[in-house]
């Protein structure tokens, strides 16, 4: 019989952030870093170490200390140090899937940069394992994976099995079932070797099938063991039963690929605690972070690089490095307790300022590539508004956004002089601010070749509603706003006393008995009662798991509420039904047991319709005064299902409403409790043969099938606690998580919180209808830039008159004859092509690709350069990249 063969692969985990500062981290990374240099170094028998598969720590290290490139260099291109594939060790479920693809992107391009990127898929620590990610993987040339939470040993009863994504694809992948930190004291008296080899091995070979065993000896922020290759030595002299070799995680691959057989499949997304906790509640903590996290992804990839490359395509420069550290920041903040919120308030403070200097970069990019085009535009209008349009087929939309208006009448035309429907919502005199500015600078000529500049005597920034038609395809068009001529379309905002509102899709009916709506949709005519209830109760949970008291006491807007004002706002563009009330609630868990409400909790809410949208927009304001509670948007549907949708990494995927084993999750000792809170994307839907309701978010991207027959979905808002970690949770018995000590009241976040979520009713089956597409939508408004004479001045920036060469309207693709979803539309990294990402959004449904790829497109990997067969449809889950030249 051949000899068992351990592979000892020392490594850290380094944490950039968690109940310590990135900086604190930081300034002993250098150190740690410097150790490992002069380890490998002088001692050539120590083979490799594995830096998380972090390609961000040597970037760190190396903006300290550039003059060790070519060292650190000559280590990664010799395999003795292992970096990548990841930039950052990134959460799998809370953030975007393009947010994960980009990871992979620059961790790999840093790691290759430097010299070699590691080819082995590393999660050491990842709460949960997305369903996609074996196709992601693969399509970076990723075969195999190592990790450690997410699965119960009730399903996987060994290391190695393959796993198989949601569309099929498969890596080889071996559990670090004891955790990545199972070897991280390995005695240094050869003395004590054989006790503790009979301790940790065994264990290791009762659950392996081959004769291949991956021992990681490292643990959070460790430094590296000095004397682990004579250490080595000694554990094959002391077990002389075993070979014990210093390796990495290639060349236990390497090895495992001869050895396993006949392994066992798992499928798709693995977020089982029985064996290690998972944190499942970890989506909705610190829902601020967390709301400016998916306001930014949503931005940044269903906005700005789509307009990019818009802009790239009528001449303008691609700003690569701007994009590049935009999502820098993003990562960041991605990596699993960074985006968990399972820190210190100190920390999230950073991670808090670095979201705001990645908004502010998309927020001026975006600014000046509209301005870029905007200018170029052949027009010689006063005003002109350009309609920017990002999604990939012609929309007419009712655009909501702000504009600086003269005084007086004036009228919104399109580039037909057809007369375009608007609404003032609200305006502000900014004239003395404005016309100063103006004024103050030399006047920048923007019509040099009219004259005179357009100068109004007074001008209001206000909130309006525009109805836009017909925006092409990925790109724009122009409308005129003619200063004192009479808009004679134009639409007052009437405030009333009603207590419906409607468009062409539905009836939205207060239910003053209930202080709740009921909503109809009109083409069927069946109705949904107890519509955008708030329901409080408490939360006894820390940072990581969202917890229910001992004692709890639900509340709920229909039944707590006081001071209930309602009044309707209508034009003919849209209305809103506007409900305030304050929700009496206890102040802290001691009252909530004792059943006293003692704080009270303003909440505004506006339900709003469009015209023409198939959705309801629910907007909310709170202003929590208490603490230790969870606050959930609940809608009652009707549907009685076994499984609820919802939209996850490039797909949908369907999720049983309760996990069996809560029946006896404590007898059977997990970790946590299994509960049936799941993560999502943007959506989340119930429906059967006759209906469909979807709720989408750009929030917390939480949600939970609750109710007798789990006919009602429960959105998870927001929830507040005091501490980060706490011991014997209801839903998590034993230790605390992190640490106990650490109190966060950043974390009750006591303040105003403001929310918008919509609501979509269709009367057909999930595959048969667009939610998705409703949800792209509702995620991706139309843009647009306003350009006139007197805002060139120091409010924007004084810039130059280019050539006015464009078209007053623009399409650069169109894939209107296809049910696929645009992932992303950039230019490529590599060259001067652009590349888009597209993926089937439905379950069973097949979607053709015709109307979509040209015969000159390529199918590519993510890495975009691998060249790959190239699909004529898309199955369930399936994902596809190409380059367009």
């Amino acid at each position: 019989m051949s000899k068992k063969r351990v592979h000892i692969v020392p490594h850290t985990h380094w944490d950039k952030e968690w109940y310590f500062t990135a900086s604190r981290s930081k300034v002993y990374l250098m150190r740690q870093v410097q150790e490992i240099m002069e380890v490998l170094t002088n001692n050539p028998s120590y083979t490799s170490f594995l830096l998380d598969g972090q390609t961000s720590l040597v970037e760190d290290y190396l903006r300290y200390y550039p003059e060790h490139e070519a060292l650190l260099k000559e280590l990664i291109r010799t395999k003795r140090l292992l970096i990548g594939p990841w930039y950052t060790q990134t959460d799998q479920l809370v953030i975007s899937a393009e947010s994960i693809v980009r990871n992979l992107y620059y961790g790999i391009k840093g790691a290759q940069q430097l010299g070699h990127a590691m080819s082995v898929g590393y999660a050491p620590d990842a709460f949960g394992q997305g369903a996609n990610m074996p196709q992601i993987y693969q399509h970076f040339g990723i075969d195999t994976l190592l990790f450690w939470r997410g699965i119960a040993d009730d399903r996987l009863a060994q290391l190695e099995f393959i796993w198989e994504g949601a569309d099929s694809s498969q890596v080889l992948a071996n559990q670090m079932y004891f955790a990545y930190y199972y070897g991280l004291n390995i005695p240094q008296n050869p003395d004590t070797l054989v006790d503790y080899i009979d301790s940790v091995i065994p264990p290791l070979e009762a659950r392996a099938s081959s004769e291949v065993l991956y021992f990681p000896s490292g643990g959070d922020q460790s430094a590296i063991q000095a004397n682990l290759v004579e250490v080595v030595s000694a554990m094959n002299q002391k077990d002389p039963s075993r070979d014990y070799c210093l390796s990495n995680p290639e060349q236990f691959f390497d090895e495992l690929k001869q050895s396993a057989q006949n392994l066992p499949i798992i499928k798709g997304e693995m977020i089982e605690g029985k064996n290690s906790r998972i944190h499942k509640s970890i989506y909705s903590t610190r829902a601020d972070l967390k709301q400016a996290n998916n306001r930014i992804e949503n931005q940044l990839t269903n906005v700005l690089e789509p307009l990019l490359a818009i802009s790239f395509s009528l001449g303008n420069r691609y700003p690569h490095k701007e994009i590049e550290e935009i999502w820098k920041l993003l990562f960041e903040n991605a990596a699993h307790d960074s985006i968990g919120g399972c820190n210190s308030d100190e920390t999230n403070q950073d991670i808090k300022g670095r979201y705001k200097l990645a908004e502010d970069l998309v927020k001026n990019l975006l600014d000046l590539h509209m301005r870029e085009i905007a200018m170029a535009i052949q027009q010689n209008q006063k005003y002109a508004l350009t309609i920017y349009n990002t999604l990939p087929y012609q929309r007419s939309s009712i655009l909501e956004t702000d504009l600086y208006i003269p005084d007086g009448d004036f009228k919104l035309v399109d580039e037909a002089g057809n007369e375009l429907a608007y609404s003032i919502l609200s305006k502000v005199d900014q004239s003395d601010y404005l016309l100063n500015q103006f004024a103050y600078l030399t006047p920048h000529l923007y019509r040099k070749e009219m004259g005179d500049q357009y100068i109004p005597d007074k001008v209001y920034f206000a909130r309006l509603q525009i109805a836009v038609p017909e925006v092409p395809a990925m790109g724009y068009c122009q409308l005129y706003l003619l200063p004192d001529e009479p808009g004679l379309l134009a639409s007052p905002l009437e405030i009333n006393d009603d207590h419906w509102i409607e468009n062409e899709h539905y009836r939205v009916q207060y239910d003053p008995e209930r202080n709740s709506f009921s909503v109809t949709h009109k083409a069927s005519n069946v109705s949904y009662d107890r519509q955008f209830v708030l329901l409080d109760n408490g939360d006894d949970g820390d940072s990581y798991n969202y917890s229910p008291p001992r004692e709890d006491w639900v509340l709920s807007s229909e039944t707590d509420a006081q001071n209930i004002q309602i009044i309707a706002e209508k034009n003919q563009l849209g209305d809103s039904l506007l409900l305030s009330y304050d929700l009496i609630l206890p102040a802290d868990l001691k009252q909530r047991a004792a059943k006293i409400q003692s704080v009270t909790v303003p909440v505004t809410q506006r339900i709003s319709l469009r015209q023409g949208e198939k959705i309801v927009r629910v907007g909310l304001t709170v202003d929590n005064l208490a603490k230790d509670h969870r606050m959930c948007l609940h809608q009652s549907t009707n549907i009685q299902t076994d499984q609820s949708i919802a939209d996850k990494l490039f797909g949908v995927e369907t999720m049983d409403m309760r996990h069996s084993a809560m029946d006896y999750w404590q007898e059977d000792k997990w970790t946590e409790a299994p509960i049936a809170i799941n993560p999502l994307q943007s959506f989340v839907a119930l429906s059967d043969q006759q209906a469909t309701v979807a709720v989408m978010t750009e929030g917390v991207r939480e949600y939970e099938i609750v109710g007798e027959h789990y006919s009602n979905i429960q959105l998870t808002l927001f929830r507040c606690f005091g501490y980060m970690g706490k011991e014997n949770l209801v839903y998590r018995p034993g230790r605390a998580s992190g640490e106990k000590i650490v109190a966060t009241p950043d974390a009750q976040l006591l303040g105003t919180l403001n929310f918008e979520v919509a609501v979509a009713y269709e009367d057909s089956s999930f595959d048969e209808v667009a939610i998705a597409k409703l949800s792209k939508e509702y995620l991706t408004p139309l843009q647009q830039y306003e350009l006139t004479d007197f805002l060139n001045g120091r409010t924007i920036f004084k810039k130059n008159m280019p050539a006015k060469t464009l078209a007053p309207h623009y399409s650069l693709l169109d894939f209107a004859e296809s049910d696929v979803i645009l992932s992303t539309l950039k230019k490529s990294e590599l060259g001067d092509n652009l590349v888009y990402r597209v993926y089937n959004p439905f379950i069973q449904k097949e979607v053709s690709l015709e109307g979509v790829i040209k015969e000159t497109d390529v199918a590519v990997g993510l890495d975009e350069v691998t060249q790959l067969a190239r699909p004529q449809h898309l199955t369930h889950n399936q994902f596809q990249t190409f380059v367009r030249k």
